[in-house]
């Protein structure tokens, strides 16, 4: 069984606690711009610190949209995650703006993924190569589509939204069932026959247990703010049981 990459959840540009994921080990750090405090001067400045403290930077970028696809890879971000793909037809579109010519459409920029200098013929395909592009499935129309979304050219991988997919179900929230369970194979199974990585949030045991299972590339185990809640609840209540 090949061991995972496990990646911390941010959704504020916390130096301290990038710093302190590095610290503990993590391989990997996830930006959620989608529902983050992020701006632009952020990410300029928080994504080469992830990448010199010598861990995987991906980011979620806030819509499937050219620009902020651009500027997380312009910023010097592995890969990009991709939201609201509603499926094969528009992964195809937006999965290539992540993507540079001949391959997709993503718009040439200068700077920090070019060493400031410039680029040659070897660039283009290296760059594309190196950067991961990873569509969410997190609409059940993307989950019917997820094996021909595997097979784009413009798709290294996937990356699994459980709590949106499976509310968007029918069910008004996501409840790790039989039939969450099955999805999720489901996807892993797909990802394989493809040869493409597949990632995903797990953050109880039970969704763990499944994506290691399941051979998950890279598996987010815990999130900024749900980390803080634990650590200032858990030190709060030995307190107080020490002062009953």
């Amino acid at each position: 069984m090949t061991t995972p990459k496990f990646a911390a959840w941010f959704s504020t540009p916390n130096v301290a606690g990038i710093e302190i994921v590095a610290r503990a080990g993590y391989d990997t750090v996830i930006f959620d711009v989608e529902h983050g405090s992020f701006d632009l001067a952020d990410l300029n400045r928080t994504i080469p610190f992830v990448k010199a403290l010598g861990m995987t930077m991906l980011v979620k970028v806030g819509a499937p949209e050219r620009s902020p696809i651009q500027q997380a890879l312009d910023f010097g971000a592995d890969g990009v995650i991709i939201p609201h793909i509603l499926g094969v037809a528009q992964a195809a579109e937006v999965c290539g703006l992540a993507k540079l010519p001949p391959l997709g459409d993503r718009s040439l920029a200068g700077g920090r993924t070019m060493d400031y200098i410039g680029f040659d013929a070897e660039w283009a395909p290296r760059h594309n190569r190196e950067t991961l592009c990873l569509p969410m499935i997190e609409d059940p129309a993307a989950l019917d589509d997820v094996e021909a979304i595997l097979a784009l050219d413009v798709v290294d991988g996937v990356f699994v939204g459980p709590g949106d997919l499976f509310a968007r179900r029918g069910g008004g929230g996501y409840v790790f069932d039989d039939v969450a369970d099955a999805s999720l194979r489901a996807i892993a199974r797909a990802a394989r026959a493809a040869g493409k990585p597949w990632m995903m949030p797990a953050w109880s045991e039970t969704e763990q247990r499944l994506a290691i299972e399941e051979g998950a590339h890279t598996i987010g185990v815990l999130q900024e703010f749900t980390a803080l809640r634990l650590a200032f609840s858990g030190a709060l209540a030995s307190a107080k049981a020490l002062a009953s």
